[in-house]
């Protein structure tokens, strides 16, 4: 399914499921796509996550019954899946600035329509990439589980913590104190980091990763096998996660719409830092972001 085919199936889905118990998860399944490629994809195109979309949409809505209809607030509540008339209160006056009975005496509410997705057509500028076939190879690294929805603000501080604990030692050019430290020395760990999308529940994996060498893996320590694949590597080049974050925008909203050749796969991607060469806040830093695809049928 195309990219864009894909968001506005996804729309059209939560939309005629507004009164059900949806998750990601179900309308990824709706898109043959993983969650976690949805969930990214889908808020860098809209600037909300899908949770976030629903959850807005099912506020608005319930606004306009509350000035509509006499029914009681418990009943609104319900129908648009809230288990409790207070979970409901919270969340729509975080929404809406006030309470649900301000609002059907008359007070202004937030509004939030159904979202239509158009494409854009930039001029000039092409995205350089390469499609590179890897064979299968393996990563070991930190894992932490993190929601689709705030993982962009949580795992930078993921790193900070790994650094700290774990890597300022042999930074500081001392000798490898302990398991965990000669793991990060032999299998360079902090070269990537990996999403994988494999447990559900808007929920993924992320890895602080190296490539795996062979060896012990400390306890806590987890080990990654990529299957034999089709890559599609975007190089970046800039400070540190501006320059990164620009990148992982641009192929979601500009390279994956309507590519006539190729398509997302896999439950999986990967975000190559340069260890060698210069710091993340240079100007010229290298980093890439490596993604699963493979060729329309």
């Amino acid at each position: 399914m195309e990219w864009l085919s894909a968001i506005r199936t996804a729309i059209d889905y939560m939309e005629k499921h507004l009164t059900d118990d949806i998750s990601a998860q179900d309308v990824a399944e709706q898109v043959f796509l993983s969650p976690f490629f949805l969930q990214r994809g889908f808020s860098l195109m809209t600037g909300y996550g899908i949770g976030e979309y629903i959850r807005n949409r099912r506020l608005y809505l319930a606004a306009l019954d509350l000035q509509r209809t006499d029914e009681k607030v418990i009943d609104i509540a319900l129908r648009y899946c809230y288990e409790t008339p207070e979970s409901f209160s919270k969340a729509f006056v975080r929404f809406h600035g006030a309470t649900p009975t301000k609002v059907r005496d008359g007070a202004a509410v937030n509004v939030f329509l159904p979202m239509t997705i158009k494409l854009s057509i930039q001029g000039g500028h092409q995205m350089e990439y390469k499609i590179t076939p890897m064979f299968p190879f393996k990563v070991i690294g930190f894992q932490k589980v993190f929601d689709n929805e705030t993982a962009y603000a949580e795992i930078p501080k993921f790193w900070d913590e790994i650094c700290e604990k774990y890597a300022a030692n042999v930074y500081a050019g001392n000798a490898p104190a302990n398991p965990y430290e000669q793991a990060l020395m032999d299998n360079c760990i902090g070269e990537y980091g990996v999403c994988i999308d494999d447990i559900g529940g808007g929920k993924f994996r992320y890895l602080v990763a190296g490539k795996y060498t062979g060896g012990d893996v400390p306890e806590g320590m987890v080990v990654y096998e990529f299957p034999r694949s089709d890559w599609a590597v975007f190089d970046c080049i800039g400070p540190i996660p501006e320059a990164l974050q620009s990148v992982n925008t641009r192929i979601f909203s500009e390279w994956l719409p309507g590519n006539p050749d190729y398509e997302l796969c896999g439950n999986a991607s990967v975000e190559w830092y340069d260890c060698v060469n210069g710091e993340k806040t240079d100007p010229d830093y290298h980093s890439a972001i490596w993604v699963p695809v493979k060729r329309k049928e």
